[in-house]
């Protein structure tokens, strides 16, 4: 879902999963509505399918809940809310994120000795022959 590779190489495993319940907490959604507020996260519009593979996942797990509403310029839609065991499984979420920052910012810092990170590191290519 990520458009450029090395975005989706640095976001963190399943992190579709608590950036969904983030924005139901903000607000119940549709599927069209969150595959547009997902873009600040990283998330491109490319793979739909992986979008509501997910919220049904979310739904199973008792995360999220939905339901049909009807709509006045079109037809009906699913609108997704958050659940409190959704809301349980965001603060965990968030909890590990935060570890993990913690973690990243030790390591950023370290390196931050010996070489700026405001710059592209070139790294030459290695001869594999």
């Amino acid at each position: 879902m990520p458009t450029d590779p090395v975005i989706a190489a640095a976001l963190p495993k399943n992190f579709l999963r608590p950036c969904l319940l983030l924005l139901l907490l903000e607000q119940p959604a549709h599927g069209y509505d969150l595959l547009e507020r997902l873009a600040p996260f990283g998330f491109g519009r490319e793979d739909p399918g992986r979008l509501y593979r997910t919220l049904r996942s979310l739904e199973e797990q008792g995360m999220v809940h939905s339901a049909w509403e009807a709509s006045n310029s079109g037809p009906d839609r699913r609108t997704y809310t958050l659940t409190r065991s959704g809301m349980r499984q965001l603060h965990g979420g968030a909890q590990e994120l935060l570890a993990t920052r913690a973690i990243l910012d030790v390591f950023l810092s370290r390196l931050a000795e010996f070489v700026s990170l405001d710059e592209p590191v070139v790294v030459p290519a290695v001869d594999r022959s």
